[in-house]
């Protein structure tokens, strides 16, 4: 399909954009009912999507999770209610329950440390902050649900100002101004005699205007002057890891942010240095974004010692790649390498159901979102046979699973695996290979927007 080179940039970096829909009936027989028994058998069910109110059916998730470091938890759609209130209720029951402290997005890292002052310390108004960073790649997390999300955090923590809950974006497609900002400060406060090299190598990266703009405009770029933006970005990073700290731990501790601030950075102009003309640079680019996404959340937990629910699409907190020649490797199996058992995949599927998308050929802006449904799903894919089961929203171990079901479960069939596009092509997958866990709903609704930047 054509479309513009930057269209199509912003919606691979924001998510895997592709679609395995359900296929039709005569596609495929119907699974046989002792694969749904089984399910039945280690099927949880769950009493609500919506975070208020008791969370005593999410106990057997919690069991699940162990003693997991980093819990990844999907969504198959990047725009629908359910999967945005479900994680919340997730996350606050894993607060209440399991200790877990940090709320990781599929989000630039800068817009993470945005949303980390509001919830820690009040700083800035979230509606401003959601309305200005999420646009382009990330509008569809400009919503009620998300607001609703950072609001409760907010709430914790004006409840427990010892023991915080805080947020953090580990994405890397955009670096909004404050972290230039936050970089050049530390070292106009702790090495002013460099600050005027680290200021040149910087000039022409930080942003001076909307993320959107900003973004195109960059994107469209010639490749060489994109590359020597991330040159400099990386002179830059080597310029501050070459800086020792002043003696004390609070010295200490502003120098390894101010490393890592730089290193996002990098990331973010790295990104962008690939040549996208080209399938290869695709496929590589697509590399990086993964495993820099796994890296700044290790980087956290190990940094900050909390347990992460990381949010993001399936295919990033999946184990397996589902579209290989565009996503070699996901951000849940770089975390699995890294983690071992410490980390855990949870998937989200769903039966019928609307979201919020844009065409295949738009250009990510808010005028051309809109909502799409689709139908009940056909025999011959995963949600059919997941659906007979006799719960309407459920969780499953799939590690754990009852044969026949183990070995269905194995297999892989067309799924719903929709990211910001939509049509898109479809790819299958095997759910007992891609998860540790999933939760299955039966219908969704596509979530509510706020008004846009």
């Amino acid at each position: 399909m054509k479309r513009h080179p930057v269209t199509a940039l912003l919606t691979f970096l924001l998510c895997l954009g592709t679609a395995a829909t359900a296929t039709p009936a005569t596609a495929g027989a119907r699974e046989g009912d002792a694969v749904v028994r089984a399910l039945e058998r280690a099927a949880h069910p769950l009493r609500t999507t919506e975070p208020s109110g008791s969370t005593d059916d999410l106990r057997p998730l919690g069991r699940m999770v162990g003693d997991a470091r980093v819990v990844g938890v999907g969504e198959a759609t990047h725009s629908s209610h359910e999967f945005f209130a479900l994680k919340q209720r997730v996350f606050r029951h894993l607060v209440r329950d399991r200790g877990f402290r940090t709320y990781a997005l599929e989000a630039p890292w800068s817009t993470g440390t945005r949303l980390d002052d509001y919830v820690v310390h009040g700083k800035g108004d979230p509606r401003r902050i959601l309305r200005e960073d999420f646009q382009d790649a990330y509008l569809f997390w400009n919503t009620h649900e998300y607001l609703s999300l950072v609001e409760w955090m907010r709430s914790w923590n004006i409840a427990h100002p010892g023991d915080p809950v805080r947020f953090m974006g580990n994405d890397v497609a955009y670096a909004g101004p404050e972290l230039y900002d936050r970089v050049l400060g530390y070292v106009r406060d702790a090495h002013p005699a460099v600050l005027p090299e680290l200021t040149a190598l910087y000039r022409g990266l930080r942003p001076t205007g909307a993320a959107g703009p900003y973004l195109r405009a960059y994107l469209a770029q010639p490749l060489a002057e994109r590359r020597d933006k991330a040159a400099r970005a990386a002179r830059a990073l080597e310029l501050l890891l070459k800086r020792r700290p002043a003696p004390g731990r609070a010295a200490g501790e502003a120098h390894r942010w101010a490393v890592q601030n730089a290193r996002t950075l990098r990331q973010t102009a790295d990104q962008y240095a690939f040549d996208y003309g080209r399938q290869e640079g695709v496929a590589a680019a697509m590399l990086f974004r993964d495993r820099v996404m796994a890296e700044n959340t290790v980087w956290w937990q190990e940094h900050t010692g909390d347990k992460i629910l990381l949010s993001a699409h399936n295919g990033h907190v999946g184990l397996r790649s589902n579209d290989p020649e565009n996503y070699p490797k996901s951000q849940g199996a770089f975390l699995r390498d890294r983690l071992g058992t410490g980390y855990v995949a949870v998937g989200l599927s769903f039966f019928q159901g609307s979201f919020n998308g844009t065409g295949p050929d738009d250009e990510l802006v808010d005028k051309n979102v809109r909502r799409f449904t689709v139908g009940p799903a056909g025999a011959g894919s995963n949600e059919h046979t997941l659906d007979r089961v006799r719960h309407r929203d459920y969780l499953l171990d799939l590690r754990t699973a009852p044969a026949p079901a183990r070995d269905w479960l194995r297999g892989a069939r067309p799924t719903h695996d929709i990211g910001t596009a939509w049509p898109m092509p479809r790819h299958p997958i095997a759910l007992g290979r891609a998860y540790d866990v999933l939760i299955h709903l039966q219908e969704v609704r596509a979530a509510d927007r706020l008004p846009g930047g």
